[in-house]
């Protein structure tokens, strides 16, 4: 690990780098702190926001792989074979308990185990930017929103009446990309259509650990497209109405080490909503409603046993999602009010079928669904640069019941160029469809688990050339929920059994200046479980305490540095560094996954504002390394294209 930090230490002094993904736009308007916009400079939370350009400077990238070089975010599978299952993790929380946002709205798949949404679905082209906020986000967006939301921005319609747009590249493992959309604005009407395809032959998602077993490549074929509109009715009135479609196909293998030549699986996402805003001198009043729709489907033909349970086996998985919101804020003078409610419903429909050694097998149907609707209100003060906000919600579920959380936000800016800022939060993760009505492992009597988060900080905020960023957090939950299997029963269940402490700083730096930019996050993460129980659900007479960080690294560093050596020609470099992890291991000691340093390198070329260049080189020294044991990543591989404006 030290020579890792020596190699990122050198390359931090070196003049030939520009920043690829500077995410520390600190003086950005965001709009996910308090669902209206509202500068940085002005609120506690910590915001990080990726930009469109830096988007397209990220031509050769998916949306996981951008993500993963944000400040304290980490992208399990970003850098694995397409397709593969790929869990967004803030400070070291578990899957789950981050809360993706598309324009705003909650977005999950209530047929998963843990109520993640699958980043598959999403293409780069698609996105306009992205707002990653940190901390417990509860009090205004709900459920799941633990360790922080992320926020995926869709496009939005150019300034002209009519703009054509697209992308057009291929490389590393017959990899084929193309995006087609067009945008404009109208006199009563505002549009935005995308469409994005990418397919490539790929390799081999299991790892083969002899070298020399043959493993067959892993294929993935995509097709996606987005459209939203907004119609003006008149100066204070709008109306949007949006819409996505995002099937994609892939090659999988049966497990870590093990290959498997004709196990496939498809996955379609349809959304669509609308929404009413009304604008008023002092606020607005909103009303939203989005419905999503994933199905995810597997099949494993019997031409390749690589298991003897299963010689063919089928399973379908139908998670839909109701969500309806309405909402309001008003400023006065030196306050700011929000108030509204939202309303969830969610349903999963599941089943399994499998032939092998034993006979057919019958999993089985799993038909579960659950609502919930919540009031939220906030208030802000602010004077002097003096900012507080306190907010509180209140939660009816219908399986569990209810609870409330609560944010106090206060932050005070010195001298207008410094602010410092100390946050506490409440926030909760609602058991999931699958835990609570599982046939095997079910567990109907769960609570949700809850958490308070703190954090502490400063911010310089003078821009260009230095802006930074130092946070320390804290995040306690209890009635965690754990899975446990006893071997001498074959009864599996889940629990409200233990409580997680995780901890850590975030350090944040960028410099700009003339024609150079650098830019640097360091990330470290600690985390403990304290349970009364054993892996089997039995007490054990006493509290035992392990390590909890599996597959997040301690430490996690992110450089990125560049020139604009010319005003067409620009060159960056990306560096990412994360120390060793350990892995879970059901019944044994676990695995340690070696920490590991890889290289990106980045140019374009621009003819005039219409037509960009790019060629995009990733892990550049060929680095050998895992994020999950027994599941390749990728090689030295590389993206070239260009994109057009019209």
């Amino acid at each position: 690990m030290k020579r890792h930090f020596f190699v990122l230490a050198a390359v931090i002094f070196s003049n030939q780098l520009k920043a690829q993904q500077d995410t520390t736009l600190l003086n950005e308007v965001v709009i996910t702190t308090n669902k209206y916009p509202k500068k940085q400079s002005e609120t506690g939370k910590v915001v990080t926001t990726i930009t469109r350009e830096q988007l397209e400077r990220s031509g050769g990238k998916t949306l996981p792989e951008i993500l993963n070089s944000a400040t304290g975010t980490v992208i399990i599978g970003a850098n694995n074979a397409l397709g593969t299952n790929q869990t967004v993790s803030i400070r070291g929380a578990s899957a789950g308990n981050v809360l993706i946002l598309l324009d705003g709205i909650p977005v999950n798949d209530p047929s998963v185990i843990t109520n993640y949404f699958d980043l598959n679905f999403l293409t780069t082209d698609q996105v306009e930017r992205i707002e990653i906020l940190k901390g417990g986000q509860s009090t205004l967006y709900g459920s799941d929103a633990v360790a922080g939301v992320i926020n995926i921005i869709s496009k939005k319609a150019a300034a002209k009446k009519l703009n054509v747009h697209g992308a057009f590249s291929g490389g590393s493992y017959n990899t084929l990309r193309q995006n087609i959309g067009i945008n404009g604005r109208g006199n009563k009407a505002d549009y935005s259509l995308n469409y994005t395809h990418l397919c490539n032959d790929g390799f081999s998602a299991a790892f083969d650990s002899s070298g020399s077993a043959g493993f067959d490549r892993d294929g993935f074929n995509q097709h996606a497209i987005n459209g939203r509109t907004v119609f003006t009715i008149s100066n204070t009135i709008k109306i949007s109405l949006s819409g996505t479609y995002s099937n994609y196909k892939t090659d999988i293998d049966a497990s870590a080490y093990t290959d498997d030549r004709d196990f496939t699986s498809e996955s379609n996402n349809i959304q669509f909503g609308g929404g009413l805003q009304h604008h008023f001198s002092n606020g607005s009043i909103h009303l939203n409603y989005n419905y999503n729709r994933i199905e995810r489907s597997y099949f494993d033909d019997s031409s390749h046993k690589s298991n003897l349970f299963a010689f063919y086996s089928k399973s379908n998985y139908i998670g839909r999602t109701h969500y309806a919101e309405f909402y309001g804020n008003w400023r006065l003078s030196q306050w700011e009010l929000l108030a509204g409610a939202d309303f969830r419903s969610a349903n999963t429909d599941q089943w399994y079928w499998s032939t092998g050694i034993f006979g057919p097998f019958n999993q089985p149907v799993l038909n579960a669904r659950i609502k919930q609707i919540s009031p939220y209100a906030s208030v802000v003060y602010k004077r002097n640069g003096l900012n507080v906000e306190l907010g509180g919600r209140f939660n009816e579920h219908s399986a569990y019941g209810s609870n409330f959380t609560f944010t106090f936000n206060p932050s005070f800016l010195v001298k207008k160029k410094v602010k410092v800022f100390a946050n506490l939060y409440s926030a909760f993760k609602a058991p999931t469809l699958y835990q609570l009505f599982d046939a095997y492992a079910g567990n109907a009597a769960l609570l949700p688990e809850k958490a308070i988060i703190g954090e502490a900080g400063a911010e310089l905020l003078a821009g260009k050339p230095i802006s930074a960023r130092i946070v320390g957090f804290y995040r306690k939950t209890t009635d965690a929920i754990v899975y446990t299997f006893n071997p001498s029963s074959f009864q599996s269940k889940y629990l409200n059994v233990s409580k997680q402490i995780n901890n850590g700083i975030e350090a944040e730096l960028s410099y700009a200046k003339n024609i150079f930019t650098i830019t640097a996050n360091y990330t470290y993460t600690n985390g403990k479980t304290t349970s009364p129980y054993d892996g089997t659900g039995s007490p054990l007479g006493k509290d035992t305490t392990y390590y909890n960080l599996y597959r997040i690294p301690k430490h996690t560093i992110n450089l990125t540095a560049g020139i604009q050596l010319t005003k067409e020609l620009f060159i960056s470099t990306h560096i990412r560094s994360l120390s060793k992890r350990e892995e879970f291991i059901y019944g044994s000691s676990p695995e340690t996954i070696a920490g590991y340093a890889i290289a990106d390198m980045y140019g374009e070329y621009k003819f005039g504002k219409a037509i960009r260049v790019f060629l995009d080189l990733k892990n550049i020294t060929n680095k050998v390394y895992f994020d999950i044991p027994g599941y390749n990543t990728r090689k030295f591989n590389f993206i070239t294209g260009l994109s057009f404006q019209l």
